[in-house]
């Protein structure tokens, strides 16, 4: 299993790492643009629609978001769609992890399948807009996720159910996760982004990344709007997991071998892509 998986990275690397930091940023935003749409793909089959309606769910979706990219939606100040797409995951998010794994079927099969394609399409178009503001300012959107899930594992391994008396998170989505691995994660994102913010100030060149944009306000700011982030990545990870286990299915498909499907890798990204598009949008001003 290690193999398939160390190959599969080094292969994502070579793919994704010359697109990211090309001159332009519309080869990264292509290649992101083909990944949604696989996920979204993914997305229809968790969501028992199979066979040429999840093939057209894809293309949908990658339609959608070339129509976004095409009418210039990519270069536009859309304060007023992150913060819509704030009350969607913050209330809608925590209305589903409310109901739970049996809460999920209940929801009309239509609207869980639009709601998922909207996702991904914000998402995307958050992530172009990122890439376009500069390579340093999408990285730290990025490396914040993949913080706080490093973070996550390690203290959930050393000191999961420790400080609470064994009380997990979330057991009947996702067992293995502990308070104390979302502890552990929001104070991994708050050091990466008090040495992102000292590494700009010592070396930076092109465009701030978004813990800079933050403090730039206040520390303050930097402070909660990362603990915000960190949290609406767990937000994203967990309802993930709550699809998949309400459909039977422990990853979104095997497109990536040893890493399991796309929706598996960008889970936590699908929140905090739109909503790190939104903090700045507040920190720039409505």
């Amino acid at each position: 299993m290690l193999l398939p998986r160390v190959i599969t990275a080094l292969v994502l690397l070579a793919i994704l790492l010359p697109a990211l930091f090309a001159a332009s940023p519309t080869p990264f935003i292509a290649l992101s643009l083909v990944l949604i749409a696989a996920a979204a793909w993914e997305w229809a089959r968790l969501n028992q629609v199979r066979g040429a309606g999840a093939l057209a769910t894809g293309a949908l979706c990658a339609v959608l978001c070339a129509g976004l990219w095409w009418g210039g939606a990519v270069d536009r100040h859309l304060p007023w769609l992150w913060a819509g797409a704030a009350l969607l995951w913050v209330l809608g998010g925590g209305w589903l992890l409310a109901r739970g794994v049996a809460g999920w079927p209940q929801v009309p099969r239509a609207l869980r399948w639009a709601g998922g394609v909207l996702a991904l399409a914000m998402a995307w178009l958050a992530m172009a807009q990122a890439r376009r503001i500069g390579v340093n300012f999408l990285l730290s959107v990025l490396v914040l996720v993949w913080a706080a899930d490093v973070f996550a594992y390690f203290f959930g391994r050393a000191l999961g159910g420790r400080l609470t008396g064994g009380r997990k998170l979330a057991p009947a989505i996702s067992p293995g996760k502990s308070w104390e691995g979302v502890w552990g994660g929001m104070l991994g994102v708050l050091l990466v982004g008090i040495a992102w913010v000292w590494a700009d100030s010592a070396y930076q060149t092109g465009a701030a990344s978004l813990y800079t944009r933050l403090y730039q306000s206040s520390a303050l700011l930097l402070v909660l709007g990362g603990l915000f982030l960190a949290a609406m990545s767990v937000v994203g990870d967990l309802i993930e997991s709550l699809v998949k286990r309400s459909a039977g299915m422990k990853d979104s498909s095997r497109l990536l071998p040893g890493h399991g499907g796309v929706l598996d890798r960008i889970d936590a990204l699908l929140p905090v892509l739109p909503l790190a598009m939104l903090l700045v949008s507040l920190k720039d001003g409505l």
